[in-house]
Protein backbone atom coordinates (compact mmCIF):
# COMPACT_ATOMS: atom_id res chain seq x y z
CA UNK A 1 0.00 0.00 0.00
CA UNK A 2 1.65 3.01 -1.54
CA UNK A 3 0.92 6.64 0.03
CA UNK A 4 1.75 9.68 -2.22
CA UNK A 5 3.47 12.65 -0.53
CA UNK A 6 0.67 14.49 -0.02
CA UNK A 7 -1.61 11.84 1.78
CA UNK A 8 1.27 11.55 4.30
CA UNK A 9 1.30 15.14 4.78
CA UNK A 10 -2.84 15.17 4.88
CA UNK A 11 -2.46 12.48 7.76
CA UNK A 12 0.06 14.14 9.97
CA UNK A 13 -2.13 17.40 9.61
CA UNK A 14 -5.21 15.13 10.76
CA UNK A 15 -2.75 13.98 13.13
CA UNK A 16 -1.42 16.72 14.81
CA UNK A 17 -5.00 19.23 14.91
CA UNK A 18 -8.23 16.77 14.05
CA UNK A 19 -7.36 13.73 16.82
CA UNK A 20 -7.14 11.13 14.13
CA UNK A 21 -5.90 7.51 15.66
CA UNK A 22 -6.17 4.55 15.45
CA UNK A 23 -8.96 3.73 18.27
CA UNK A 24 -8.21 0.21 18.50
CA UNK A 25 -6.27 -3.18 17.47
CA UNK A 26 -8.20 -5.77 18.70
CA UNK A 27 -6.32 -9.68 18.87
CA UNK A 28 -9.50 -12.26 18.14
CA UNK A 29 -8.06 -15.52 19.81
CA UNK A 30 -10.19 -18.79 19.42
CA UNK A 31 -10.40 -20.72 22.18
CA UNK A 32 -12.17 -23.45 21.31
CA UNK A 33 -8.93 -25.93 22.09
CA UNK A 34 -9.09 -24.95 25.83
CA UNK A 35 -12.57 -26.72 26.24
CA UNK A 36 -12.30 -29.69 28.93
CA UNK A 37 -14.75 -30.97 31.59
CA UNK A 38 -12.53 -29.38 34.37
CA UNK A 39 -12.86 -25.55 35.05
CA UNK A 40 -9.10 -25.71 36.22
CA UNK A 41 -7.70 -27.27 33.67
CA UNK A 42 -9.53 -24.41 31.53
CA UNK A 43 -8.77 -21.55 33.05
CA UNK A 44 -5.15 -22.70 32.27
CA UNK A 45 -5.69 -23.42 28.80
CA UNK A 46 -7.23 -20.00 28.51
CA UNK A 47 -4.69 -18.41 30.35
CA UNK A 48 -1.70 -19.86 28.58
CA UNK A 49 -3.30 -19.28 25.19
CA UNK A 50 -3.82 -15.84 25.40
CA UNK A 51 -0.56 -14.70 26.99
CA UNK A 52 1.18 -16.80 24.48
CA UNK A 53 -0.31 -15.19 21.40
CA UNK A 54 -1.23 -11.72 22.91
CA UNK A 55 2.11 -11.41 24.08
CA UNK A 56 3.65 -9.56 22.18
CA UNK A 57 0.19 -6.90 21.02
CA UNK A 58 1.41 -4.11 23.44
CA UNK A 59 4.92 -3.78 22.26
CA UNK A 60 4.30 -4.51 18.49
CA UNK A 61 1.45 -1.96 18.53
CA UNK A 62 3.82 1.03 20.44
CA UNK A 63 6.76 0.37 17.74
CA UNK A 64 3.90 0.55 14.86
CA UNK A 65 3.14 3.33 16.61
CA UNK A 66 6.31 5.35 16.61
CA UNK A 67 7.29 3.99 13.23
CA UNK A 68 3.89 5.94 12.12
CA UNK A 69 3.59 8.28 13.99
CA UNK A 70 -0.26 7.70 14.64
CA UNK A 71 -1.63 6.92 18.01
CA UNK A 72 -2.89 3.00 18.64
CA UNK A 73 -5.24 4.54 21.84
CA UNK A 74 -6.53 0.49 22.59
CA UNK A 75 -4.81 -3.05 22.35
CA UNK A 76 -7.38 -5.41 23.15
CA UNK A 77 -8.01 -8.63 23.03
CA UNK A 78 -11.51 -10.68 22.35
CA UNK A 79 -12.36 -14.76 22.65
CA UNK A 80 -14.15 -17.65 21.49
CA UNK A 81 -17.55 -16.27 23.30
CA UNK A 82 -16.97 -18.69 26.73
CA UNK A 83 -20.65 -20.04 26.94
CA UNK A 84 -19.42 -22.48 24.15
CA UNK A 85 -16.91 -23.56 26.78
CA UNK A 86 -18.98 -23.63 29.92
CA UNK A 87 -21.30 -26.60 28.02
CA UNK A 88 -18.64 -28.95 28.68
CA UNK A 89 -17.97 -28.07 32.43
CA UNK A 90 -19.00 -31.03 34.61
CA UNK A 91 -19.42 -29.09 37.55
CA UNK A 92 -21.37 -25.84 38.83
CA UNK A 93 -21.00 -23.74 35.51
CA UNK A 94 -21.96 -20.71 36.80
CA UNK A 95 -19.29 -20.69 39.68
CA UNK A 96 -17.13 -21.89 36.57
CA UNK A 97 -17.62 -19.09 34.78
CA UNK A 98 -16.75 -16.71 37.19
CA UNK A 99 -13.71 -18.66 37.67
CA UNK A 100 -12.65 -18.32 33.78
CA UNK A 101 -13.54 -14.23 34.00
CA UNK A 102 -10.79 -14.03 36.60
CA UNK A 103 -8.88 -16.17 34.55
CA UNK A 104 -9.38 -13.80 31.35
CA UNK A 105 -8.53 -10.75 33.85
CA UNK A 106 -5.43 -12.12 35.10
CA UNK A 107 -4.30 -12.89 31.29
CA UNK A 108 -5.38 -9.16 29.93
CA UNK A 109 -3.19 -8.25 32.64
CA UNK A 110 -0.62 -9.94 32.31
CA UNK A 111 0.07 -9.08 28.24
CA UNK A 112 -0.64 -4.95 29.41
CA UNK A 113 -3.76 -4.62 27.12
CA UNK A 114 -6.78 -2.25 28.24
CA UNK A 115 -10.20 -4.68 27.95
CA UNK A 116 -10.88 -8.26 26.98
CA UNK A 117 -14.37 -9.40 25.48
CA UNK A 118 -15.73 -12.21 24.42
CA UNK A 119 -17.16 -13.30 28.22
CA UNK A 120 -20.42 -13.41 25.85
CA UNK A 121 -23.34 -15.61 24.86
CA UNK A 122 -25.18 -16.03 21.33
CA UNK A 123 -28.76 -16.81 22.65
CA UNK A 124 -30.97 -15.29 19.77
CA UNK A 125 -32.49 -18.77 19.69
CA UNK A 126 -32.39 -20.21 22.47
CA UNK A 127 -30.44 -20.74 25.67
CA UNK A 128 -27.44 -23.95 26.22
CA UNK A 129 -26.50 -24.97 29.61
CA UNK A 130 -23.41 -23.00 28.99
CA UNK A 131 -25.16 -20.05 27.95
CA UNK A 132 -27.43 -19.86 31.05
CA UNK A 133 -24.59 -20.54 33.38
CA UNK A 134 -22.37 -17.28 31.34
CA UNK A 135 -25.76 -14.92 32.08
CA UNK A 136 -26.57 -15.83 35.48
CA UNK A 137 -22.73 -14.88 36.69
CA UNK A 138 -22.33 -11.76 34.25
CA UNK A 139 -23.14 -9.40 37.19
CA UNK A 140 -20.52 -11.00 39.87
CA UNK A 141 -17.55 -11.69 37.05
CA UNK A 142 -17.93 -7.93 36.14
CA UNK A 143 -17.43 -6.78 39.05
CA UNK A 144 -14.91 -9.40 40.34
CA UNK A 145 -12.85 -7.95 37.15
CA UNK A 146 -11.57 -5.14 35.95
CA UNK A 147 -10.56 -5.72 32.18
CA UNK A 148 -13.14 -8.08 30.89
CA UNK A 149 -16.56 -7.29 29.00
CA UNK A 150 -19.46 -9.09 28.29
CA UNK A 151 -21.92 -8.87 25.64
CA UNK A 152 -25.00 -10.93 24.87
CA UNK A 153 -26.83 -11.55 21.37
CA UNK A 154 -30.47 -11.89 22.39
CA UNK A 155 -32.06 -11.18 18.73
CA UNK A 156 -30.86 -11.26 14.54
CA UNK A 157 -33.17 -10.97 11.39
CA UNK A 158 -33.02 -14.61 10.40
CA UNK A 159 -34.54 -15.69 14.56
CA UNK A 160 -36.43 -12.83 15.70
CA UNK A 161 -36.37 -11.65 19.45
CA UNK A 162 -35.49 -13.99 21.95
CA UNK A 163 -37.93 -11.85 24.60
CA UNK A 164 -36.97 -14.71 27.50
CA UNK A 165 -33.26 -13.35 26.60
CA UNK A 166 -34.46 -9.98 26.13
CA UNK A 167 -36.22 -10.07 30.38
CA UNK A 168 -33.33 -11.63 31.91
CA UNK A 169 -30.89 -8.96 30.39
CA UNK A 170 -33.00 -6.37 32.43
CA UNK A 171 -32.45 -8.10 35.67
CA UNK A 172 -29.08 -8.80 34.95
CA UNK A 173 -28.63 -4.88 34.33
CA UNK A 174 -30.05 -3.89 37.36
CA UNK A 175 -28.25 -6.78 39.30
CA UNK A 176 -25.10 -5.29 37.75
CA UNK A 177 -26.04 -1.71 38.63
CA UNK A 178 -24.95 -0.88 41.83
CA UNK A 179 -21.22 -1.03 40.07
CA UNK A 180 -22.37 1.84 37.15
CA UNK A 181 -18.82 0.79 35.72
CA UNK A 182 -20.28 -2.80 34.95
CA UNK A 183 -22.59 -1.54 33.12
CA UNK A 184 -20.56 0.01 30.51
CA UNK A 185 -18.58 -2.92 30.15
CA UNK A 186 -21.88 -5.28 29.17
CA UNK A 187 -24.05 -4.93 25.78
CA UNK A 188 -27.05 -6.38 24.58
CA UNK A 189 -27.06 -6.99 21.26
CA UNK A 190 -29.28 -7.38 17.71
CA UNK A 191 -27.22 -9.19 14.89
CA UNK A 192 -23.97 -8.97 16.85
CA UNK A 193 -20.98 -9.16 14.04
CA UNK A 194 -18.07 -11.82 14.72
CA UNK A 195 -15.44 -9.53 13.93
CA UNK A 196 -16.37 -6.15 16.06
CA UNK A 197 -13.16 -4.57 17.26
CA UNK A 198 -14.94 -2.26 20.00
CA UNK A 199 -15.42 -3.17 23.43
CA UNK A 200 -17.86 -3.77 25.18
CA UNK A 201 -19.13 -6.03 22.11
CA UNK A 202 -15.87 -7.87 20.97
CA UNK A 203 -15.91 -11.21 20.43
CA UNK A 204 -13.89 -13.97 18.23
CA UNK A 205 -17.12 -15.45 16.60
CA UNK A 206 -17.51 -18.63 14.40
CA UNK A 207 -16.17 -18.78 10.86
CA UNK A 208 -12.99 -16.36 11.81
CA UNK A 209 -9.69 -17.61 11.67
CA UNK A 210 -7.93 -19.09 14.74
CA UNK A 211 -6.49 -15.70 15.69
CA UNK A 212 -6.88 -12.51 13.48
CA UNK A 213 -6.22 -8.21 13.87
CA UNK A 214 -9.31 -6.49 13.55
CA UNK A 215 -9.11 -2.55 13.47
CA UNK A 216 -10.85 0.01 14.39
CA UNK A 217 -10.19 3.57 13.26
CA UNK A 218 -11.89 6.86 14.37
CA UNK A 219 -11.85 10.40 13.39
CA UNK A 220 -14.53 12.82 14.23
CA UNK A 221 -12.98 15.61 14.46
CA UNK A 222 -11.27 15.01 10.83
CA UNK A 223 -14.90 14.87 9.63
CA UNK A 224 -16.23 17.71 11.90
CA UNK A 225 -13.50 19.89 9.91
CA UNK A 226 -13.97 18.73 6.67
CA UNK A 227 -17.99 19.46 7.25
CA UNK A 228 -17.19 22.95 8.65
CA UNK A 229 -14.80 23.96 5.68
CA UNK A 230 -17.89 22.88 3.56
CA UNK A 231 -20.24 25.69 5.34
CA UNK A 232 -21.74 26.36 2.24
CA UNK A 233 -22.51 23.13 -0.08
CA UNK A 234 -25.48 21.51 -1.05
CA UNK A 235 -26.11 18.32 1.33
CA UNK A 236 -24.35 15.82 -1.93
CA UNK A 237 -21.36 17.72 -2.10
CA UNK A 238 -21.07 17.51 1.92
CA UNK A 239 -22.06 13.78 1.57
CA UNK A 240 -19.16 13.34 -1.35
CA UNK A 241 -16.25 15.28 1.02
CA UNK A 242 -16.99 13.22 3.87
CA UNK A 243 -16.54 9.80 1.38
CA UNK A 244 -13.14 11.08 0.26
CA UNK A 245 -12.01 11.84 3.88
CA UNK A 246 -13.40 8.50 5.31
CA UNK A 247 -11.12 6.98 2.81
CA UNK A 248 -7.94 8.57 3.49
CA UNK A 249 -9.07 7.39 6.72
CA UNK A 250 -9.57 3.83 6.15
CA UNK A 251 -6.30 3.83 4.11
CA UNK A 252 -4.12 4.78 7.41
CA UNK A 253 -6.43 2.05 9.75
CA UNK A 254 -5.18 -0.97 7.00
CA UNK A 255 -1.97 -0.02 6.82
CA UNK A 256 -1.48 0.10 10.76
CA UNK A 257 -3.51 -3.78 10.52
CA UNK A 258 -1.48 -5.40 8.10
CA UNK A 259 1.74 -4.50 9.67
CA UNK A 260 0.45 -5.57 13.16
CA UNK A 261 -1.12 -8.95 11.66
CA UNK A 262 2.23 -9.17 9.67
CA UNK A 263 4.31 -8.90 12.83
CA UNK A 264 2.22 -10.99 15.16
CA UNK A 265 1.72 -13.91 12.53
CA UNK A 266 -1.48 -13.54 12.38
CA UNK A 267 -4.33 -13.05 9.77
CA UNK A 268 -5.53 -9.59 8.72
CA UNK A 269 -9.45 -9.23 9.48
CA UNK A 270 -11.04 -6.24 8.84
CA UNK A 271 -11.21 -2.50 9.44
CA UNK A 272 -14.12 -0.74 11.50
CA UNK A 273 -14.71 2.35 10.38
CA UNK A 274 -17.06 3.33 12.99
CA UNK A 275 -16.66 7.46 14.10
CA UNK A 276 -15.51 6.69 17.66
CA UNK A 277 -16.22 10.19 19.51
CA UNK A 278 -14.39 10.68 23.14
CA UNK A 279 -15.15 13.54 25.83
CA UNK A 280 -12.61 15.67 24.16
CA UNK A 281 -13.68 18.78 23.26
CA UNK A 282 -13.65 18.33 19.06
CA UNK A 283 -13.78 15.07 18.99
CA UNK A 284 -17.29 14.19 18.95
CA UNK A 285 -20.31 12.86 16.71
CA UNK A 286 -22.79 15.62 18.24
CA UNK A 287 -20.60 18.41 17.07
CA UNK A 288 -20.29 16.81 13.28
CA UNK A 289 -24.24 17.06 12.92
CA UNK A 290 -24.40 20.39 14.39
CA UNK A 291 -21.11 21.59 11.87
CA UNK A 292 -23.77 20.67 9.38
CA UNK A 293 -26.11 23.03 10.35
CA UNK A 294 -28.39 21.95 12.89
CA UNK A 295 -28.85 24.54 16.28
CA UNK A 296 -28.32 21.56 18.34
CA UNK A 297 -27.78 17.90 18.10
CA UNK A 298 -31.09 16.38 18.31
CA UNK A 299 -32.83 19.29 16.57
CA UNK A 300 -35.64 18.11 13.92
CA UNK A 301 -33.30 16.96 10.88
CA UNK A 302 -30.59 15.04 12.96
CA UNK A 303 -31.43 11.51 12.12
CA UNK A 304 -31.55 12.90 8.73
CA UNK A 305 -27.86 14.41 9.38
CA UNK A 306 -26.81 11.12 10.73
CA UNK A 307 -27.75 8.87 7.91
CA UNK A 308 -25.87 11.31 5.87
CA UNK A 309 -22.70 10.65 7.70
CA UNK A 310 -23.04 6.90 8.54
CA UNK A 311 -23.61 6.32 4.93
CA UNK A 312 -21.18 8.79 3.36
CA UNK A 313 -18.28 7.28 5.56
CA UNK A 314 -19.37 3.17 4.67
CA UNK A 315 -18.94 4.41 1.02
CA UNK A 316 -15.57 5.96 1.71
CA UNK A 317 -14.22 2.96 3.74
CA UNK A 318 -15.70 1.16 0.46
CA UNK A 319 -13.83 2.31 -1.52
CA UNK A 320 -10.50 2.15 0.37
CA UNK A 321 -10.50 -1.47 1.53
CA UNK A 322 -12.21 -4.87 0.66
CA UNK A 323 -11.67 -5.52 4.11
CA UNK A 324 -14.15 -3.66 6.00
CA UNK A 325 -16.56 -4.90 8.83
CA UNK A 326 -17.66 -5.05 12.44
CA UNK A 327 -20.33 -2.01 12.69
CA UNK A 328 -18.88 0.76 10.95
CA UNK A 329 -20.45 3.87 10.91
CA UNK A 330 -21.00 6.15 13.44
CA UNK A 331 -21.51 5.83 17.07
CA UNK A 332 -24.00 7.84 19.53
CA UNK A 333 -22.42 6.90 22.84
CA UNK A 334 -24.06 9.55 24.85
CA UNK A 335 -21.65 9.72 27.77
CA UNK A 336 -18.78 9.46 25.85
CA UNK A 337 -19.39 12.44 23.38
CA UNK A 338 -19.16 15.79 25.60
CA UNK A 339 -21.69 17.11 22.35
CA UNK A 340 -24.09 14.38 23.27
CA UNK A 341 -24.28 15.11 26.80
CA UNK A 342 -24.68 18.78 26.32
CA UNK A 343 -27.63 17.78 24.21
CA UNK A 344 -29.57 16.11 26.61
CA UNK A 345 -28.36 18.32 29.38
CA UNK A 346 -30.12 20.65 27.02
CA UNK A 347 -33.39 18.94 26.00
CA UNK A 348 -32.49 19.11 23.03
CA UNK A 349 -31.97 14.91 23.31
CA UNK A 350 -34.51 11.75 24.76
CA UNK A 351 -34.53 8.47 24.88
CA UNK A 352 -37.20 8.09 21.88
CA UNK A 353 -34.50 10.82 20.08
CA UNK A 354 -31.97 8.78 20.83
CA UNK A 355 -33.92 5.37 20.03
CA UNK A 356 -35.01 7.01 16.33
CA UNK A 357 -31.34 8.03 15.75
CA UNK A 358 -30.35 4.49 16.04
CA UNK A 359 -32.15 3.21 13.35
CA UNK A 360 -29.07 5.03 10.73
CA UNK A 361 -26.42 4.81 13.01
CA UNK A 362 -24.05 1.97 13.61
CA UNK A 363 -25.22 0.97 16.85
CA UNK A 364 -28.14 2.00 19.10
CA UNK A 365 -28.67 3.20 22.62
CA UNK A 366 -25.12 3.45 23.99
CA UNK A 367 -23.54 4.44 27.27
CA UNK A 368 -26.92 5.67 28.50
CA UNK A 369 -28.07 6.79 31.91
CA UNK A 370 -31.12 6.40 33.46
CA UNK A 371 -32.65 6.20 37.30
CA UNK A 372 -31.65 4.23 39.70
CA UNK A 373 -34.93 3.49 40.24
CA UNK A 374 -35.91 2.06 36.27
CA UNK A 375 -37.43 -1.29 37.08
CA UNK A 376 -35.97 -4.13 35.24
CA UNK A 377 -39.20 -4.73 32.87
CA UNK A 378 -38.69 -1.35 31.47
CA UNK A 379 -34.95 -1.81 30.89
CA UNK A 380 -36.26 -5.00 29.03
CA UNK A 381 -38.67 -2.91 27.53
CA UNK A 382 -35.80 -0.57 26.33
CA UNK A 383 -33.64 -3.28 24.57
CA UNK A 384 -36.91 -4.93 22.74
CA UNK A 385 -37.48 -1.71 21.10
CA UNK A 386 -34.11 -1.53 19.98
CA UNK A 387 -34.09 -5.09 18.62
CA UNK A 388 -36.49 -4.56 16.71
CA UNK A 389 -34.89 -1.79 14.92
CA UNK A 390 -32.00 -3.95 14.05
CA UNK A 391 -34.18 -7.25 13.20
CA UNK A 392 -36.69 -4.93 10.97
CA UNK A 393 -33.75 -3.17 9.19
CA UNK A 394 -31.22 -6.01 9.37
CA UNK A 395 -28.44 -3.94 11.21
CA UNK A 396 -26.75 -3.91 14.58
CA UNK A 397 -28.12 -2.35 17.07
CA UNK A 398 -27.19 -2.70 20.64
CA UNK A 399 -27.99 -1.38 24.14
CA UNK A 400 -25.18 -0.07 26.78
CA UNK A 401 -27.63 1.19 29.61
CA UNK A 402 -27.16 2.36 32.56
CA UNK A 403 -28.88 2.75 35.68
CA UNK A 404 -28.09 5.28 38.33
CA UNK A 405 -28.72 8.44 40.10
CA UNK A 406 -31.88 9.96 39.56
CA UNK A 407 -33.66 12.22 36.89
CA UNK A 408 -31.68 15.46 36.61
CA UNK A 409 -28.55 14.22 38.35
CA UNK A 410 -25.33 14.47 36.52
CA UNK A 411 -23.49 11.03 36.53
CA UNK A 412 -19.66 11.65 35.77
CA UNK A 413 -17.74 8.09 35.17
CA UNK A 414 -13.90 10.04 34.23
CA UNK A 415 -11.32 8.87 31.37
CA UNK A 416 -13.06 7.83 28.34
CA UNK A 417 -15.99 6.85 29.54
CA UNK A 418 -17.11 10.99 30.31
CA UNK A 419 -20.25 11.60 31.87
CA UNK A 420 -23.71 12.10 31.15
CA UNK A 421 -26.94 13.66 32.75
CA UNK A 422 -29.50 11.24 33.70
CA UNK A 423 -32.11 10.51 31.08
CA UNK A 424 -36.23 10.22 32.05
CA UNK A 425 -37.92 7.44 31.61
CA UNK A 426 -41.83 6.80 30.57
CA UNK A 427 -43.28 5.81 33.58
CA UNK A 428 -45.45 3.53 32.15
CA UNK A 429 -45.45 -0.08 32.61
CA UNK A 430 -44.04 -2.23 30.12
CA UNK A 431 -43.87 -5.49 32.70
CA UNK A 432 -47.20 -7.33 31.58
CA UNK A 433 -45.61 -6.92 28.11
CA UNK A 434 -42.27 -8.37 28.23
CA UNK A 435 -43.02 -10.70 30.69
CA UNK A 436 -44.99 -12.80 28.05
CA UNK A 437 -41.79 -14.01 27.01
CA UNK A 438 -41.37 -16.17 24.20
CA UNK A 439 -39.52 -15.15 20.44
CA UNK A 440 -40.83 -12.74 18.64
CA UNK A 441 -40.76 -13.93 15.36
CA UNK A 442 -38.39 -12.98 12.72
CA UNK A 443 -39.80 -10.43 9.63
CA UNK A 444 -40.48 -11.14 7.18
CA UNK A 445 -37.65 -9.90 5.37
CA UNK A 446 -35.50 -13.01 6.99
CA UNK A 447 -37.03 -15.12 4.45
CA UNK A 448 -34.24 -15.05 1.46
CA UNK A 449 -32.92 -17.56 -0.24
Amino acid sequence: MLFSTEEILETIRMITTEHLDIRTVTLGINLQGCASDDVDVVSKRIHDKITSVAGRLVPEADSIESKYGIPIVNKRVAVTPIATLLDSIADDATHAGIKIAKSLDSAAKSVGIDFIGGYSALVHKGFTRGSTALLNSIPKALTETETVCSSVNVASTKSGINMDAVVKMGEIIKSASPKPINCAKLVTFANAPPDNPFMAGAFHGAGEPESVINVGISGPGVIRAVVEQAENVDLGTLAENIKRTAFKIARVGELVGREMASRLGVKFGIIDLSLAPTPTKGDSVANILEAMGLERCGAHGSTAALALLTDAVKKGGAMASSYVGGLSGAFIPVSEDVGMAEAVAEGAINLDKLEAMSSVCSVGLDMVVVPKDTPAETISAIIADECAIGVVNNKVTGVRIIPTGKEGDYVEFGGLLGGSPVLSVRRFSSAKFVRRGGRIPAPIQSLTG
